[in-house]
């Protein structure tokens, strides 16, 4: 096996939703003949489409783009998946004497690619029963101040809506008496002969949050309303199962509350740019608290373009 040295850096570009990831990663790609790793655990999934920016049909003639349209919704792919299989791919790309991209906000999904996981317990079916009992009767809002005031940190990177990894927080600290981030402060760094060069779009927050509300915009004139229907309709005993996370993703559950009669059009549409923008700095605060970054403004990064060192 070639050494780290020998081998070529792996360029990641992450930043928060909307920031430009996709459109910055294809046009290195096109530049050093790369192939791109999509950090997007709902990119992964067919059917998912406008809704998750996934990118256009061109875009994935162009450039070979992986973890893309390769699962069915409903079917299971965890962080511990992606990074084992990332690993795997990139070291093909290498193989073949290719330069590789990691591009995407999927938090847990960079995290196990760049550090590693924690070491940490299995499931606790008995543990797991009682918190979903607990769910059920106090609600998922309580349930998020409880993991507030147990483990901060890990709470500030999700919120009450993601009740799958809220569940898992608290069992986890049941089972062993220490939080989520003092467990990953124990991780064990996944050995590989991998380098990579991470690099963050950095972008004024104000600007962001215009960029997340226009793109909503043009997501919802591009036909997201009528995509996000015809999965209603299909996978409905999925949604209501509320098990499936790529169904519950923003920019969908909102609109199926609406198809749910819960809310009207203009208050799904408001919620969207809303927890959209609440995504954006659950981002933030998880890259700049467990991840070791190099931010650089994003009018910076697209004139690095031209000079082929930068991307070295």
């Amino acid at each position: 096996m070639r050494s780290i040295a020998a081998q070529p850096p792996v360029i990641v570009i992450l930043g928060p939703t909307a920031s430009g990831k996709s459109e910055l990663a294809l046009a290195v790609a096109k530049k050093i003949g790369a192939e791109i790793i999509s950090a997007d655990s709902r990119q992964i999934y067919r059917e998912l489409d406008i809704g998750a920016a996934k990118p256009s049909a061109e875009a994935l003639q162009e450039v070979t783009h992986h973890f893309v349209n390769e699962k069915n919704i409903g079917e299971p792919f965890t962080a511990g998946d992606f990074a084992t299989e990332a690993v795997e791919r990139i070291r093909d790309i290498h193989r073949r004497g290719k330069r590789a991209i990691i591009a995407g906000g999927s938090t847990l999904y960079l995290e196990g690619v760049l550090k590693g996981f924690a070491n940490l317990p299995p499931a606790n079916p008995e543990i797991r029963a009682r918190l979903l009992i607990e769910l059920e009767n106090i609600g998922k809002e309580r349930l998020y101040e409880k993991l507030l005031q147990k483990d901060p940190e890990q709470a500030a990177t999700l919120d009450p809506t993601k009740t799958q990894r809220l569940i898992r927080s608290l069992e986890i600290i049941e089972i062993t008496g220490l939080s989520v981030t003092e467990l990953q402060s124990r991780r064990k760094k996944q050995q590989t002969d991998l380098h990579f060069l991470t690099t963050g779009l950095s972008i004024p927050r104000d600007t962001l949050y215009q960029r997340i509300n226009q793109r909503t915009d043009k997501m919802l004139e591009a036909g997201l309303c009528q995509e996000a229907e015809l999965l209603y309709h299909k996978y409905y005993k999925l949604l209501a199962d509320k098990r499936t996370s790529a169904l519950q993703s923003v920019g969908y559950q909102e609109l199926f509350q609406y198809f749910d009669n819960t809310i009207d059009f203009d208050e799904a549409v408001r919620l969207i740019k809303q927890h959209t923008r609440n995504y954006a700095k659950r981002q933030l605060t998880f890259f700049n608290n467990r991840l070791t970054i190099n931010w650089v403004n994003t009018d910076i990064l697209w004139q690095g373009l031209e000079n082929s060192k930068f991307w070295a």
